[in-house]
């Protein structure tokens, strides 16, 4: 029975009850939507969009019913709506991650760090890093990257980065630690894929051990030549339910250089991520020249087109220096 709900529907007119013409909804961006207090801001300024809403005046012939986007307080609203949601965006990773840069400081290894946001805040998204030093002497390092962007993916990150160093704190293998957390985005997070590299560093015994899951394996550089390591089997996290991990031991010796990384230091729109990999590559030689390791990361930055304005990045960078060289205490800093 027409009407009726289950029966069938009787047709919709095609103008209104005011004899305007119907026109499809219009979606928002998902920007003016992610954050609640962005959302209410959004209502409040628009109102309904598929009818009369807090905006006044005829439409002008033929053309349907007045549209947000035709009026100009529309944009006021609208530009105050971004700047809130990347107020609050960046708020959240500020409060998770250490801040753009950290290092840490020691008699044989220099360890430093770069976050690149993306140049818009419906961009930025769930890259990260990680630099502990654990219980046992070792250091546990790693970046990764949460899929999405906004305030959703700030959202995942923050629940997995924590995740996986508490993992860490177990001492347990790499590839136990990506099996655990593939658990956990398994059934936390459905929707969500993330990769990660990630592992320990051995300082008395200049040894990184790692794992990775779907993750761009590391760049190392030594003695003037600089290369991809072979990354070992891994794959994406969250794809499927029981995937196999597998760890590999990279001895490391004075004056190496080792770069790891999220993709959205390499890739562009504008260049396939083989040819932002290759320059990365060229420019990790310039870099392990260099007696300022912080520099030397400004300087691959720059190489590489700097920040990425459409996506965020992490990298780290893991440098082998000669103790008698050195000569300074152990020291931390963040």
């Amino acid at each position: 029975m027409a009407g009726v709900p289950g029966g069938p529907q009787p047709p919709v007119s095609p103008v209104d009850d005011h004899g305007r013409e119907r026109r499809p909804a219009v979606v928002l961006p998902q920007s003016l939507c992610v954050l609640e207090r962005t959302a209410e801001l959004s209502l409040d300024a628009f109102g309904s969009l598929d009818g009369p809403g807090p905006f006044t005046g005829a439409p002008a012939p033929g053309l349907g019913p007045p549209y947000p986007g035709d009026r100009p307080e529309y944009g006021a609203a609208f530009a105050a709506a971004l700047a809130e949601e990347r107020r609050l965006i960046t708020a959240l990773r500020d409060a998770i991650l250490p801040g753009p840069g950290a290092s840490v400081d020691l008699p044989s290894v220099r360890i430093a760090v770069r976050y690149l946001p993306a140049g818009e805040a419906a961009l930025l998204g769930g890259d990260w890093y990680e630099l502990t030093p654990l219980p046992d002497g070792r250091i546990f390092l790693g970046v990764g990257d949460t899929s999405g962007h906004g305030a959703a993916a700030v959202a995942r990150m923050a629940q997995l980065r924590p995740a996986l160093l508490g993992l860490a704190m177990t001492g347990a293998s790499p590839e136990s630690l990506l099996g655990w957390l593939n658990t956990l985005v398994l059934t936390r997070f459905p929707e969500t894929t993330a990769t990660v590299v990630c592992g320990y560093l051995d300082v008395a015994r200049l040894r990184f051990t790692w794992a990775q899951a779907g993750h761009p394996a590391p760049i190392l550089v030594r003695r003037g030549g600089a290369r991809r390591i072979g990354a070992p089997e891994g794959v994406i996290l969250g794809a499927v339910p029981d995937p196999r991990y597998r760890v590999r031991c990279t001895a490391l010796e004075p004056g190496d250089l080792l770069l790891m990384f999220t993709d959205g230091l390499v890739e562009r729109r504008t260049r396939d991520i083989g040819a932002g990999m290759g320059l990365a590559v060229k420019a990790a030689r310039a870099v392990a020249g260099q007696p300022d390791l912080d520099a030397g990361l400004d300087m691959l930055i720059d190489a590489l087109g700097g920040p990425n304005p459409e996506d965020d990045a992490c990298l780290l960078a893991l440098q082998v220096v000669d103790c008698a060289e050195r000569g300074e205490p152990a020291r931390y800093a963040a």
